[in-house]
């Protein structure tokens, strides 16, 4: 008789070491990108070039999957453009504010989520996610309250966040209708949604490419070096969430808030206030009851 045990032993292991990879991932690779911003590159037109080599590499590497990944539903489509824009918005916000604001905007999550399947999906709200709305609610206007204007973001960088975060809640609903979709095909779908998103704004703008063939060494292994980070963080986290609960992929996701706060510290002059600390506290606090309410 096969013994399973150790299997879902080491299973677990490498889910919990994915999620904390891909924490880390998330939390530190907004430098690079300001690095590429640094020397003329849009955050918009770096978004498109790593991504594109991202899957240009995966395309190569996962030809077989990509060929399985065409005849999935047509709703796989949706799950691109919303989970596309979710990172792209994430990417652009932590490029232009202040790390540590965006990401606690971005943790705001667990709110649309409940809100989300509470009002589309008709799914009922215990006594706990109520507390997770309240306190999510009152540690964002203790973050943005200011005497003279409404509590509500500063700048586009922390709407470009709160958005992330309506996005994120949004992917998380839908997948539980995909939950049949396999790690490569999401994987797959959240790459070609940043890569058509990044695109379509450029195009909006008016915004020219830089061409690849005016980028420098140092640029081209700084894209390089993205791509391969969010790669692994994607297939990473992917395999993470499908291996252990939900409650505990949550928390140990969260790690990015503090792999971000020491990066920020170390990397840049942000400091945030007594009263901007405080209403993040109470926004962890709310994702950390939304995690343990699943």
């Amino acid at each position: 008789m096969l013994n399973h045990p150790p299997i879902k032993k080491y299973q677990n292991q490498f889910a919990t070491f994915g999620l904390l990879f891909g924490a880390v991932c998330w939390g530190v690779i907004w430098y690079p990108y300001r690095i590429m911003q640094d020397a003329g590159i849009s955050g918009l037109a770096s978004s498109f070039y790593t991504y594109l080599i991202a899957i240009s590499v995966s395309a190569i590497i996962l030809h077989k999957q990509w060929r399985a990944a065409i005849h999935q539903p047509r709703s796989v489509i949706w799950l691109a453009i919303v989970a596309g824009w979710t990172n792209l918005s994430y990417v652009l916000a932590i490029i232009d504010g202040e790390v540590m604001r965006v990401m606690l905007l971005f943790y705001l999550s667990p709110l649309w989520t409940l809100l989300i399947a509470h009002f589309l999906l008709k799914e009922p709200t215990n006594n706990r996610g109520i507390a997770v709305i309240a306190l999510s609610l009152v540690g964002s206007f203790t973050m943005f309250w200011q005497y003279d204007a409404l509590p509500l973001p500063n700048n586009m960088a922390e709407w470009l966040a709160l958005s992330s975060g309506v996005g994120f809640a949004m992917t998380n609903v839908m997948s539980r209708h995909f939950s049949s979709l396999s790690i490569t095909v999401k994987s797959m779908a959240v790459w070609i949604g940043v890569l058509l998103m990044s695109l379509a704004l450029i195009l909006f703008q008016g915004a020219p490419l830089p061409n690849p063939m005016t980028l420098t060494g140092m640029q081209l292994v700084t894209m390089f070096a993205i791509s391969f980070l969010l790669m692994a963080a994607t297939l990473c986290v992917q395999y993470g969430i499908s291996h252990i609960p939900v409650t505990k992929a949550s928390v140990l996701f969260m790690f990015e808030l503090v792999v971000a706060a020491v990066a920020s510290y170390l990397l840049t002059d942000e400091i945030l206030s007594f009263r901007e600390w405080l209403g993040g506290t109470l926004i962890v606090v709310a994702a950390l009851f939304a995690a343990t309410n699943e």
